[in-house]
Parts: structure tokens; sequence; C-alpha cells
């Protein structure tokens, strides 16, 4: 009883994380998208799917514990075409990933938090492009790198997303994430789940 109560607690923790998810790029597409309708309407159509797709996603796979790389990679492209739409050559992003790691767990939304946060933090220009990288490491930690450009005005966080994605693996009873900040980086490196404990 005491080790069920324990899972019950931690589950309701778990959701409770999750329910501060909100994807704070909802305002900016719509008037990304008002722009296109009266620019481009095949690129509005594009934008549109994108966006139905990201959605979706939300909708969908925030229930679950855990999802694939593969799964989360999908989105992300979907997420990331939304982006490049708004910032066009400001932003890039680079991808190295071994196919073998793509049915590695991770929690739902780690990577858009992840991307939301470096766009927050950081001037998008096309002079100066915000490059976000997300590779996988020889020892099997996926990292998400993006160049440091910070925004001189301050920026208010609350550091939601992060600690959401610290708690969410501490619950989850995997190693720390282990965040950087370097002169010229910000790096965040998170451990593969290859299962939860108990199940």
């Amino acid at each position: 009883e005491a080790a069920q109560l324990k899972k019950v607690n931690l589950q309701t923790q778990f959701e409770s994380l999750k329910n501060q998810v909100n994807p704070h790029f909802l305002f900016n597409s719509i008037n990304t998208l008002s722009s296109l309708i009266h620019e481009d309407k095949e690129r509005a159509g594009q934008f549109i799917d994108e966006m139905s797709n990201v959605y979706r996603y939300l909708l969908r796979n925030n229930e679950e514990e855990l999802v694939t790389l593969s799964t989360e990679l999908e989105f992300i492209h979907s997420y990331y075409h939304l982006l490049k739409t708004r910032y066009g050559n400001g932003i890039e992003m680079k991808l190295n990933i071994d196919n073998k790691a793509e049915s590695y767990l991770l929690p739902p939304l780690t990577l858009q938090l992840l991307v939301e946060n470096a766009v927050k933090h950081n001037n998008v220009l096309k002079e100066t492009p915000l490059v976000i990288e997300i590779a996988v490491s020889d020892e099997g930690w996926l990292i998400i790198k993006n160049n440091l450009q910070k925004k001189t005005i301050t920026i208010d966080s609350s550091k939601i997303g992060l600690n959401n994605i610290k708690e969410k693996f501490r619950l989850l009873e995997q190693p720390d994430v282990k965040i950087e900040e370097t002169a010229n980086e910000f790096i965040v490196m998170l451990p593969f789940i290859e299962g939860l404990s108990g199940k």
C-alpha cells in the first residue's frame, strides 16, 4: 500500500507538471498566418498544415508519459516550420541523430520546450542566425544546444520550461539533466530512458 501510494503521488506530481506546459507560440503563429494569407496563399496553406500537426501532437502526446525520439523529431519538424516561416534566415536547425537512437524514449514536448526557450532568450536575426543543434553523444545522451546571442532587453522568465524538464526526469528516476552555459553556447544534455521502473 505504501508503494502504491508513492506511485500515485508521483503520477499526480507528473500530471501537475504536464499541465504547466503552455505553448506560447500560438498568438505569434496566428499573426504570421494572417500576414501569409495576404502575401502567399500557398505558403499559408502549408503553414496551416504544420500548425495542425503541432496542435494534434500537443493534444495527443502530452497525455503520454514517454514518447520515442522519432515521434518528438517529427513534431519538432512541424514546430520548426512555424518558426522558420516567422523568422526566415534568422533561425537554423541542425540534426545529427543516428537512426538507432530514434527508438529511445523521452518525455513528450521536451524538444519543443528547449527550442522555444532558445528563441525566447536570444536574438533571432538574419545577419546572425540563431542556430539550434540536436544531436546524440557517443555516451548516448541527447544534446540540444544553441549559440548565445542574448537579448539585451531582460526577459521575464519563470524558467518553468527547464524546471519542468528537470522535474520530469527526476520523477522518472533518471539521471539529472545537465545544463551548461559557456561564453558562446547554451547546452542541455538529457539522458535517454529505456523504460519506467516498476513497469
